[in-house]
Formats: structure tokens, C-alpha cells, sequence
């Protein structure tokens, strides 16, 4: 009887367990067994790695009766990633390699039926779950190479990449025999510089809502844009991202792990805030996640970045209610009958859609057509409790052909860009967190009133029907004019301009 143990990692939302590869070579009729609550692509390893061992030139043990563990037993495991893993520990147990050697390593990958090495999901995951872990001895993480690359990411860890299975095989050789220089070390891929193509001049007039939008991106703030087809709401929100300070190292991090879970990293764009922009005939699953295993939604991948919805009122209703949780804890727990997952979801919300449904409410220009019924259900599409918890709503008129024959005006997205990362680095200084993220006691202190200004939010909350969560959203919007105009204290006229930017569909009427 032979014996071999290979360590590996699952994944698990956004986590990575570890996951130790058993491998038993007994007499007996020949079989091959693989155990351990594995999914089918991990059952089709069998004949993966059987024909990559063989056209590799390697002995596969057929006189054996062949048993591979995955434990823990009750751990789900899933994907091609373990295929490496447990050549390995056949070839460790039949005595091919030196069994002793693997326990400084750790192993993932899928096999091609040639013995190539193909790239598997969450490979930062797995890095960073690494990092995480105390070990006696520090171990190294082999993977393919474009995995290894994107580990190499993390930062502080042993990373090596291997295009082939006989790359690692020579690396485990008893003795003096062992080859390395098929391990090769991760090459950092350069940033790509994309050019900026969504500049905020481009929009012609929409003075108001530029400055609703630079409002939003200092302080991180949801947006609801209203208006006629063709005002530019598209436009206005997809030139939020250039005015977003970059991400920090963390964060960057952070983002790229979700995409690398979902396959969706590319180490070019290492760094880059995420603009999500999902059709509105996705689902709730495909909004916050679902399936199973549970696989991340678009509020997640937006996560440090942006989730914009056009046509807000034709998604449907769950997948919008759906949206209600993590627009206030920042995290989307997605659970299963036997799974559980947690992702974060830190996006910042920007929606935009008709007033009615043809769409010309409030147009000067051209009549609407729709009844007041027809007006009331398409604008309640929208439940309170959802509108409730976006931090911005504001009305983007039809533009003038005047205007739009006119030549570029208002100021270039680099120029807002300026204001909106010195806003933030005063919240920040000042609080820890963006003023979108203040919440409590916090909130109490860092946008504390005068009596005027207490006085004068007050009778706008009695007068309006406000909840409690619209008045403190009041604040954070409040202070963070304050910091974009780099003032100490709220006063009037700062809440009367955030409250203008809390407005309910029904105004548009």
C-alpha cells in the first residue's frame, strides 16, 4: 500500500479552505474513486488526469485500486482546479516523485488531456486565503501561469507558474534530479492606460445634474436620474467613473478578488474602478448572486466601483428589492439549502429612467400621452422603502437645440476630478470613511447643526413626510457640499441644497 497527501484550496465565496488531497494506491481490482462531497467537474478529473499522465509519459498505477480524498468530507468542491493536485499525489504515491517535497507547496490547476496547465477561477482568493494563514514553514502556491500572474497581486507570498504537468513533475524529483526552472516567477502585467473617452464636457448643458454628480462622487452617494428619453442621463453616468479618486491597494484587491471568483480579472485593469451595467431584464439571482454553488451578482462585481441600471422601472420588481440590503450593510449574504455565501457588495448605485411611460413627462418640447393612472403605476414600479435609500434624485430636463449646437460647456471631468479627491481626502482625514459610508454615532458628530439649521431640517422633514433614514441621508449629502466647497460647519444654505436632490418621482408631475 502506497500513501500521499497534496495540500490544495477550495472556494467558497469569497473564501478559500484549505483542502488536503489524499491519495491510497492498494492492491485489488483496479478502480479509481474519488471521494469527498466532489461536484461533476471534479468527478471528470478521473479521465483528465488518467490521459494527462499518459501522453505526459508518465505511469499511471492501472494494476491499483486507485482512492482519492478531498477533505474535508463535508467541504463542497467544485471546478477543474483539483486535476493537479491529484496527479500529483498518484504520481507521489506510486513513488514517481518525492512525496516529501510537496508538503512545501501548494498546488491548483486544471489538466488539459495533453498534460497542459489551464487557468483556474479565484486564484487571488486563494493567494490572499494563503496570506492569511499561519504556517510554521511558508509554502509556495503553484499555478498555471495566467493564475499565478494574478496571484502574484497579493503581494509577500511564493508564487511560481507552470505551463506544464512535467514542469512540476521535474521540480519533485527525488533527489538530486529535481529541475525547478520549470517554475517559473510570476511577471507583473503593466496597468493599461486607458484613454478617457467619457468626459464629463462632452455633455452639453445638465449643469444641474453635473453637480449632483459631483456631489455624488465625493461623498460616494446612490443617484437617481429622471428626465425624457435622450437628456443624457446614459451619458452623465457612465462619466461617474472618471470622477472617482483611484483605488487604494486594499481596495484594489478587494475588487479584483470578486472578479477573479467570477472570472471576469484582467490584471491589465488591475486598479480601475468597475463600471457593471446589466441589462434590465436581469434577474434578482443575476443582480445579487444565486445558483449553486452560490456564484456572485453584479452588485457584487460592481464592489468598490459602479452598478448602473438604465431603466430602472423595467427591471423587475424583485430584482430591485433585492437591492434594498445591500445598499445599506454593503454585503450580500446568499444562502442555500446546503450553502452559504458571503459577498460584499460596496457599490455606489447609479439609476436612471423615464418619467412616464412614453417617457415625456415634464417635457416643454413634447406632450405626454400617458394617463395619470398610467403615470402612477410605471413611477410605482419604484417601491418607497427602495427610492428611500438612494442618496441623490434628481429631474434631467430636455436640452434646447440651441444648446446642443452650441460648442462644449461646464468643466472637464479631470478638473471635477480635482475637487472630488480633495473632498474625500477631507471626510476621510476628518472621519475614516467616506460620508456616504458615516452611519450612527458618527453621523451624529461629524454633521452636528446649528439651531437654525436643525430647525429649518425639521419642519422640511414634518412637512415632507420624511422617514428617518431620508433625513440622515439629508446630512450626508450636506456635509458633503460642505467638503467639496472645504467649509467647517453645515449651514442653510448647504441643506437646502442637499435637500433639493431629494425629490420624489411624483414631482416630475
Amino acid at each position: 500500500m502506497s500513501f500521499a497527501l497534496v495540500r490544495s484550496r477550495a472556494l467558497r465565496g469569497l473564501e478559500s479552505p484549505a483542502v488536503t488531497v489524499e491519495v491510497h494506491l492498494a492492491n485489488g481490482l483496479p478502480s479509481f474513486t474519488l471521494v469527498g462531497l466532489a461536484d461533476t467537474e471534479v468527478k471528470e478529473s478521473r479521465e483528465r488526469v488518467r490521459a494527462a499522465l499518459q501522453t505526459s509519459g508518465l505511469e499511471f498505477p492501472h494494476n491499483k485500486r486507485v482512492t482519492v480524498s478531498l477533505a474535508p468530507a463535508d467541504l463542497p468542491k467544485e471546478s477543474g482546479r483539483f486535476d493537479l493536485p491529484i496527479a500529483l499525489g498518484i504520481l507521489a504515491a506510486a513513488g514517481q516523485i518525492d512525496a516529501a517535497r510537496l508538503d512545501a507547496f501548494e498546488f491548483a490547476g486544471e489538466l488539459s488531456l495533453g498534460g497542459q496547465l489551464r487557468p483556474v477561477h479565484g486564484a487571488l482568493a486563494m493567494a490572499l486565503a494563503l496570506q492569511r494563514t499561519p504556517a510554521a514553514t511558508p509554502r509556495t502556491l503553484v499555478l498555471p501561469p495566467a493564475s499565478a500572474d494574478e496571484s502574484a497581486l497579493v503581494g509577500g507570498l511564493s508564487v511560481r507558474g507552470a505551463d506544464h504537468l512535467l514542469d512540476v513533475v521535474r521540480a519533485l524529483l527525488p533527489g538530486d534530479a529535481a529541475d525547478a526552472s520549470g517554475l517559473r516567477e510570476p511577471r507583473l502585467v503593466p496597468r493599461r492606460m486607458v484613454p478617457t473617452l467619457h468626459d464629463l464636457v462632452d455633455v452639453r448643458g445638465q449643469s444641474a445634474a453635473k453637480r449632483a454628480l459631483e456631489v455624488a462622487a465625493a461623498g460616494q452617494l446612490s443617484v437617481l436620474m429622471v428626465g425624457p428619453p435622450g437628456t443624457g442621463k446614459s451619458m452623465l453616468a457612465r462619466r461617474l467613473a472618471g470622477l472617482l479618486p483611484p483605488l487604494s491597494h486594499d481596495e484594489a484587491l478587494e475588487s479584483a478578488a470578486i472578479l477573479s471568483v467570477a472570472g471576469a480579472f484582467s490584471a491589465a485593469r488591475w486598479g480601475e474602478r468597475v463600471l457593471r451595467a446589466p441589462h434590465h431584464t436581469a434577474s434578482a439571482a443575476a443582480l445579487v448572486g444565486g445558483g449553486s454553488p452560490p456564484r456572485p451578482g453584479e452588485a457584487s462585481l460592481a464592489h468598490r466601483g459602479i452598478l448602473f441600471l438604465d431603466e430602472l422601472a423595467e427591471f423587475p420588481r424583485a430584482a430591485l428589492e433585492a437591492l434594498r440590503e445591500p445598499l445599506e450593510t454593503g454585503r450580500i449574504v446568499v444562502s442555500r439549502a446546503a450553502r452559504q455565501a458571503d459577498f460584499p457588495a460596496a457599490f455606489q448605485l447609479v439609476a436612471a429612467m423615464n418619467p412616464c411611460p412614453c417617457g415625456q413627462l415634464g417635457n416643454a418640447a413634447t406632450a405626454c400621452r400617458c394617463t395619470p393612472d398610467a403615470v402612477l403605476r410605471y413611477q410605482g414600479k419604484i417601491s418607497g422603502p427602495l427610492l428611500d435609500r438612494i442618496d441623490i434624485q434628481i429631474e434631467v430636463p430636455a436640452v434646447d437645440a440651441k444648446q446642443l449646437a452650441g460648442s462644449a460647456d461646464g468643466e472637464a471631468s479631470e478638473v471635477v476630478a480635482g475637487r472630488v479627491r480633495a473632498a474625500r481626502e477631507r471626510a476621510v482625514a476628518r472621519q475614516g470613511v467616506t460620508n456616504g459610508e458615516l452611519a450612527g454615532e458618527a453621523l451624529d458628530r461629524h454633521c452636528r447643526l446649528d439651531e437654525a439649521g436643525s430647525g429649518f431640517l425639521q419642519r422640511v422633514t414634518t412637512r415632507l413626510g420624511w422617514s428617518a433614514r431620508s433625513f440622515h441621508r439629508v446630512l450626508r449629502v450636506a456635509r458633503t457640499v460642505v467638503d467639496l466647497e472645504g467649509q467647517a460647519a453645515i449651514t442653510t444654505s448647504h441643506l437646502g441644497e442637499a435637500i433639493q436632490y431629494r425629490r420624489a418621482l411624483g414631482a416630475a408631475s
